[in-house]
């Protein structure tokens, strides 16, 4: 009995290596396929790696830069554009996560790239610290949204890349680097906003502040009379902006003011009803039903999320970022804050005219000027228009002819959102083109982080 079983166990640990061999031998025949939060962008790379270290990314890039074949970095994914697409080598950073140091003193954070801004507010917490200004998701990671002038909303705020102080990249050659005020400043200054093209970054360095409150009052007012007051509610607010249902003659106000009172959030009942049920699990639904049948959702355009008025205090990042369950497609654009009334004027005119149901609202933020070359606030302070529409659906007419009206007042779309422009209709748009330019020949001579997007909306190496 004692030899039958140890025939039968043997037979068994053979097939279970047979079987474990012909599953290596299909993952190593499939080519891993990315593809985006929202879906639209996918890609076939020819390798995928989750390094843990910046030694194993320098390494991997040094590997593939002897080899000619190219590579990408990705974060999250939150991309709307193709930025991090490649057939060459993918590289994720979701193993390098870590927060590496402290410094509570000077209120900094040593953190690898691939932590997500969601974990990275988690931790600040602990230690009392805070990021000075978030957008309204912290899905991203922070090199993603770093790389593409990711920004909330503030008169006195820079986007997320402003707060960093100190930043690791490895090179095109597979060479790193370590940039901060005493070394290799000129290339941080660059570096923040980078789009992908100028390496791969590991670690940053992030100017923190102590921990704060936001008073949070929500209203609903006649878009009319914000226009009319844009300025003075943009200077008179720590941050400002709003939603406006296209259509609607009211839009959706958050004025949100730093406070010394203690937190008193809606409960977790309110939350969620208003956040969960109302501005992710309803709005899809009315969504799926605009998509199928638009004229029935006009029946139910009332109860559309967005109307509801608040009056609290919260954490900042619990503030600043809400939960969004809802997959869309995003374009934005940054003009001169003074432009704005009347930019949102004819975009509001424009839509009037399309003839379809738009089901996301546009939302208009505003943020400080910068230095950073490639910063789509760089050298003005900005208001953004911000429009959406529900994924798998065709948006060509309408990010067009907003684009097309953007234009006008020399607009810069977001670097990680949808956009018609290429390298011939930007460089005119920001002073310091030729500096970014002269930083990615240096830092990638060969064109490593190339891709078709960066290609197309940066130009050659040269």
């Amino acid at each position: 009995m004692a030899r039958l079983d140890r025939v039968v166990l043997n037979r068994m640990s053979m097939w279970r290596a047979v079987v474990r061999e012909l599953l290596a031998m299909a993952l190593r025949s499939k080519r891993p396929e990315f593809r985006n939060w929202a879906g639209n962008q996918v890609c076939m790379p020819a390798d995928r790696q989750w390094p843990s270290s910046t030694k194993e990314v320098a390494d991997l890039i040094s590997s593939a830069h002897a080899q000619g074949q190219r590579v990408k970095v990705v974060g999250a994914g939150h991309s709307f554009t193709a930025a991090a697409l490649t057939d060459g080598l993918l590289m994720s950073f979701d193993r390098m996560d870590r927060v590496e140091m402290v410094d509570k003193e000077n209120h900094r954070v040593l953190v690898q790239a691939g932590i997500k801004l969601s974990a990275l507010n988690e931790k600040l917490v602990e230690v009392g610290l805070a990021m000075p200004n978030l957008g309204d998701i912290a899905y991203q990671s922070v090199a993603g949204a770093i790389a593409t002038a990711t920004h909330g909303t503030g008169l006195k705020l820079g986007n997320l890349a402003t707060a960093i102080v100190g930043m690791e990249i490895v090179t095109g050659t597979g060479e790193t680097i370590w940039c901060d005020e005493l070394q290799n400043a000129e290339i941080l200054r660059v570096a923040r906003v980078g789009v992908g093209a100028l390496g791969a970054v590991t670690k940053v360095m992030i100017q923190c502040v102590p921990a704060f409150n936001l008073h949070v009052a929500e209203t609903v007012e006649p878009l009319d009379d914000l226009l009319d007051g844009f300025a003075e509610n943009a200077e008179g607010n720590d941050h400002f902006e709003f939603f406006w249902m296209p259509g609607a003659r009211r839009a959706h106000v958050k004025r949100n003011n730093r406070t010394l009172r203690a937190a008193n959030p809606p409960g977790k009942l309110d939350h969620f009803a208003n956040k969960i049920v109302g501005e992710n699990i309803a709005f899809d639904m009315l969504n799926r039903v605009n998509r199928r049948r638009p004229g029935a959702v006009r029946k139910v355009a009332k109860y559309l999320p967005g109307g509801v008025e608040a009056d609290f205090v919260g954490r900042s990042d619990q503030v600043f970022a809400s939960p969004r369950h809802v997959r869309f497609y995003e374009m934005e654009y940054g003009i001169p804050i003074e432009a704005l009334p009347e930019a949102f004027g004819r975009v509001r005119e424009f839509i009037s005219t399309l003839g379809m149901q738009i089901m996301f609202p546009i939302e208009c933020r505003v943020s400080a000027a910068d230095d950073i070359p490639l910063s789509t606030a760089n050298g003005r302070t900005s208001a953004w228009i911000a429009a959406h529409v529900y994924k798998n659906t065709s948006y060509d007419t309408y990010f067009n002819g907003i684009e097309k009206i953007l234009d006008d007042y020399e607009g810069r779309p977001h670097w990680g959102k949808l956009h018609f422009q290429d390298h011939r209709t930007l460089e005119s748009r920001y002073p310091e083109w030729d500096t970014f330019a002269e930083t990615r020949a240096k830092l990638d001579p060969t064109g490593t982080f190339r891709n078709a997007y960066v290609d197309r909306v940066l130009g050659p190496i040269s």
